[in-house]
């Protein structure tokens, strides 16, 4: 069964990135969203073609999906990589470039092995450390070149007043360096307005995204902000917004609906808050679909000082969008996937030919499975396996454990062990 030729035509994808793997492979037995068990071939870093299952012949190597779910990859649009894996420490967090390249690094292949092909980093700039993270995220970037796609958004403390002459001016730099993305929080800044307005006027001179980080908590402030914002392109991107639920409905309303007329994304956080706001919370989810925002959802901090447990898995992000925001998993899931990946203006994915193959295999017969336990993973990143992730649950044998189901490692082909069952 091939793809139907009426479909949408996905756009193109113009990114400067790592050159796609050239190979093909052939990814067989799957089962898709909607029941069907499907073939999926894979060259030049796209979807070739999608088949009943057993209908594709492969042309390389072939990867056996039977009993995994295949979606498209989720993404992150909300890390700290500078301050991520830094909870232990056991004194003053060290910011050489060394040591941020190392942790950035680490935690964008350990939120890629959740499946997570695309990253978005917000990088502090400024005090006493100039742009020396940014440089070591920049580097990392260039490490994981053709693993992951890693995006910085530099971030000043402050942009106002005398103090903030020298951030924009770094902020300026930052650009030219490489940041993909000028941010940060307008919180922190004596002048909250006047610094989204250097934020905008430095992404107008340079045709770049903003991406801000605010609690919400100020109805006034984010009317100012949606003001200034609206029209902008290529486009605003505010979270994780915790404080909008703390607001009087209507208030809250009000503000959905202003952020909704202005196009600005908010991406939540539904594992918890991260180094610019104390406050924990998540954005009211359900208020600001229905008044049209599109929301995503992000992991923001990883092990550090503010979250000292986060995972920075974006399956356990949808989970809870599910669990407790009320979302089915089919709109929890996008919140991570395609929500997420048009909050970081990356090409639409779908399993269907001609889209990029950014792709991840979750063992599970459905999506409500897969968000509740998905351990075995494999990532798919420009046509290839980048990452895997399998596990093994174990049980004593005996009358409890009989008749649980068993199932064959698929690397020896025999049992995985007494009541073994893969997951």
């Amino acid at each position: 069964m091939s793809a139907d030729s009426k479909q949408p035509q996905p756009p193109p994808d113009d990114r400067a990135a790592a050159p796609a793997d050239t190979t093909s492979l052939l990814l067989s037995n799957a089962r898709l969203t909607d029941g069907r068990a499907v073939d999926v071939r894979l060259g030049g870093g796209r979807i070739e073609a999608v088949g009943t299952a057993g209908s594709l012949a492969a042309r390389g190597a072939r990867v056996d999906l039977a009993g995994y779910l295949l979606l498209p990859a989720p993404a992150e649009p909300h890390a700290h990589a500078d301050s991520a894996l830094t909870a232990d420490s056991p004194g003053p967090v060290a910011f050489t470039t060394e040591e941020v390249q190392r942790r950035a690094t680490e935690a964008a292949l350990l939120q890629l092995g959740h499946g997570a092909t695309a990253l978005r980093a917000q990088v502090r700039i400024g005090d006493v450390h100039g742009l020396g993270p940014l440089e070591a995220v920049l580097q990392a970037r260039r490490s994981l070149r053709g693993l992951a796609d890693l995006t910085a958004v530099a971030a000043p403390r402050l942009l106002t007043g005398a103090a903030g002459a020298d951030g924009l001016a770094m902020l300026r730099d930052a650009v030219k360096m490489g940041a993909g993305v000028v941010g940060g929080c307008p919180d922190l800044d004596p002048d909250p307005t006047g610094y989204v307005e250097a934020v905008l006027e430095v992404a107008g001179e340079h045709g770049c995204p903003v991406d801000l980080h605010t609690d919400g908590d100020d109805p006034a402030r984010l009317a100012r902000l949606a003001a200034m914002a609206g029209g902008l392109r290529p486009g605003v991107t505010i979270g994780p917004c915790a404080g909008l639920s703390r607001l009087p409905s209507d208030q809250a309303r009000r503000a959905a609906d202003q952020l909704a007329a202005a196009g600005v994304t908010v991406v939540c956080l539904p594992q918890g808050g991260c180094a610019a706001t104390e406050l924990r919370g998540t954005a009211p989810v359900r208020l600001l679909r229905a008044a049209g925002v599109r929301v995503a959802a992000g992991g923001g901090a990883l092990r550090d000082v503010s979250h000292p447990v986060g995972r920075g898995d974006p399956l356990e992000a949808a989970y809870l969008l599910a669990s407790l925001s009320g979302l089915s998993p089919e709109e929890a899931y996008g919140a991570v996937s395609a929500d997420a990946r048009a909050a970081m203006g990356l090409p639409e994915v779908r399993v269907e030919a001609g889209f990029p193959a950014e792709l991840l295999a979750v063992r599970g017969e459905r999506l409500a499975g897969a968000l509740s336990l998905a351990y075995s993973r494999i990532v798919v990143h420009r046509g290839r396996v980048v990452a895997r992730t399998s596990a093994v649950r174990e049980y004593c044998d005996s009358a409890a454990a009989l008749d649980l189901p068993r199932q064959a490692r698929p690397d020896s082909g025999g049992p995985a062990g007494p009541g073994a069952v893969r997951s």
